[in-house]
């Protein structure tokens, strides 16, 4: 059934109130960021409240004084230069009133001042807790586009909603401006100010609902605004360029944004359309009150029940009160609406991880004496029909290398994620020795292996600190990066940069000098020497190495793998051979198991796969 516009009414203001209670998590934020500075726009707003009906009192007695003066012939006659009390009086007036203009310009500037100063240290305060917040999610939320959208949505929230804090206080100056006013001319004629607000409530409420409805627009077009700002990024980026050239995807890219870009300005432009055409009709209704308002006090002065001086008072503040009453309803909107948009952020920072340390974690080995067992483990992606691994049972001994081989799609990649908890199994259980993976703390574990993938990050960062996110800790220990950078061979790499290991690596910024392919995987090898983690995990290492650099590499992948525990991702047989044990995946599950030659002579999978590539090299 549709509910009646009382109704809908109601709905509306509940729901644009409910949109507020996130305001004082906010308040309390930039109290915490700063509470000199909160206090200090808090107080110079007070102060601004209270100048306007002070400035427009000062005129009005500036204005009686001089009218009462020439109302009087004699008198007028009478006045004796600058040395006339008269005079006297109403230079100090005049004097008080451009103390008090210049005091409310001088209060103007510092109040701005001081809110742009807070705003930005709020907004920062906000951009590191959402960096915060997103580094304690799992990665499957990351992978799930509906978080995805909201972070985007969150994203953009911390850009300009900081600022919500300077309009919720300039909302607060102008409504004691506009009480302070009101009850001056409630003094002389209390009905204008019910006729003003009775005027002003229908633009109110038209501002309350475009505002719900450009909130609406902007949260149903958010998987659009990142598919836009992805082909934007595509279009103009360096890392696609290459192939954006060659295929000649220009003009597809460019197609793609401009139908996204048009459908969402189409919108935005017909929602602009008819809020500006009902703005512009109710804002009539007010400018009407205002005039009605103004002859009834130019009567009233005319019929001398008023002075001119109350006539240049009541018409200034009632001019000025209809703006700030107008201002205030349209602000309560607007904030309302901002409001809502808060609670984007506020609500992605409500997004929990399910993969998270226990209450009482056990203590981690030190060292790992047994290793790691999967126990008839499933995992499926959400959303995903198929199973990327099921019924999956594998032992990993500690000090043990495993190599896992398999056609892609077989769960290679998967089983390194639950190992390092990045997942957690749909079925089944991991331990590691006897011990539930999921018992341990989080921190601990992944401190405790090191992952190199395959798509590893190619960090805009120095090439120093490049090696260094491998354990960010020793950033400092130029000695152990530099060793990891020899181990890795990533040191031939720095040396031939022009200011070696404090280069900026990269495209993105001026500065930086961008890396092959080959180059880039030395560097993420080194990651692995500098973390020096008990249990190692490299996924393709030597993918973009040519033969004679995997050899180079893997000469030295003993001393990498010496002590630890070594897992290694590889199509390449000649490098998975020299693990203790390869393990074949078909299927998300174990398909067969032992050394290369007990593999090659069993005559299975492994061995058709070894035939098949080395047939390439003959």
């Amino acid at each position: 059934m549709t509910p009646s516009p009382i109704e809908g009414l109601r709905r509306t203001l509940v729901t644009r109130a409910g949109a507020l209670r996130h305001l004082p998590a906010l308040f309390r934020l930039a109290w915490a960021t700063s509470p000199a500075l909160t206090l200090g726009s808090v107080g110079l707003r007070l102060v601004r409240a209270a100048l306007p009906t002070l400035m427009l009192y000062v005129a009005k007695l500036v204005i009686d004084t001089v009218v009462a003066g020439r109302a009087d012939p004699a008198a007028a006659a009478a006045v004796d230069g600058l040395g006339d009390p008269r005079l006297r009086h109403v230079a100090w007036l005049i004097g008080i009133e451009f103390a008090l203009a210049v005091a409310s310009d001088l209060l103007g500037r510092a109040t701005s001042l001081v809110d742009g100063v807070l705003s930005e240290r709020t907004g920062n305060a906000i951009t590191l807790r959402l960096m915060a917040h997103a580094a304690t999610l799992d990665l499957e939320q990351f992978e799930d586009p509906g978080v995805q959208d909201g972070l985007e949505r969150a994203r953009r929230q911390v850009a300009w909603r900081s600022n919500l804090i300077g309009q919720l206080l300039g909302q607060g100056q102008d409504l004691l401006t506009a009480i302070s006013l009101a009850a001056a001319v409630v003094a002389f004629l209390p009905w204008l100010v019910v006729l003003l607000v009775l005027a002003l409530i229908p633009a109110f409420l038209n501002e309350l609902h475009f505002n719900r409805q450009s909130y609406r627009l902007a949260y149903r077009r958010s998987p659009e605004r990142r598919e836009s700002d992805y082909m934007r990024y595509l279009g103009a980026g360096a890392e696609s360029a290459k192939e954006v050239k060659l295929f000649g995807l220009h003009t597809f890219l460019s197609d793609r944004f401009g139908v996204l870009a048009n459908r969402i300005l189409g919108e935005n432009t017909r929602l602009a359309v008819r809020r500006a055409g009902f703005g512009g009709a109710f804002a009539g209704l007010g400018t009407l009150a205002y005039y009605l308002a103004y002859g009834v006090i130019a009567v009233r002065t005319l019929d001398g029940t008023l002075t001119v001086g109350d006539l240049t008072f009541l018409s200034g503040a009632f001019l000025r009160l209809r703006g700030l009453v107008e201002g205030l309803l349209l602000g309560v909107s607007q904030l309302t609406g901002q409001a809502q948009y808060l609670d984007d952020l506020f609500s992605f920072f409500a997004v929990a991880p399910r993969i998270r340390s226990p209450e009482q974690p056990a203590a981690f080995p030190d060292p790992i004496r047994d290793g790691f067992v999967f126990e008839d483990v499933g995992y499926r992606y959400p959303g995903a029909e198929r199973w990327a691994v099921r019924h999956l049972s594998l032992t990993i001994r500690a000090g043990e290398v495993v190599a896992l081989v398999g056609e892609n799609g077989s769960g290679k990649t998967t089983i390194v994620k639950l190992l390092s908890r990045l997942y957690d199994p749909s079925e089944g259980r991991i331990l590691l020795d006897g011990r539930d993976l999921r018992d341990y703390d989080l921190e601990v574990l992944r401190a405790r292996i090191g992952v190199i993938f395959q798509d590893f990050v190619r960090f805009d960062f120095t090439a120093g600190d490049n090696i260094a996110v491998g354990r960010i800790d020793a950033r400092a220990d130029v000695g152990r990066i530099g060793g990891a950078a020899s181990r890795a061979l990533a040191d031939l790499v720095v040396a031939k940069l022009p200011t070696g290991y404090d280069q900026r690596l990269g495209r993105r910024f001026e500065d930086g000098v961008d890396l092959s392919g080959g180059e880039w995987q030395k560097i993420a090898i080194a990651r692995a020497y500098m973390r020096d983690a008990e249990v190692l995990i490299l996924d393709e290492p030597t993918a973009a190495l040519d033969a004679r650099a995997e050899a180079e590499v893997f000469a030295r992948f003993g001393d990498l793998a010496a002590g630890r525990t070594a897992i290694l991702i590889s199509h390449r047989f000649s490098t998975v051979r020299q693990a203790n044990r390869i393990v074949v995946l078909a299927e998300g599950r174990v398909q067969e198991a032992g050394s290369h030659v007990e593999l090659l002579r069993s005559g299975g999978r492994y061995a058709e796969l070894f035939e098949l590539q080395a047939a390439g090299y003959r």
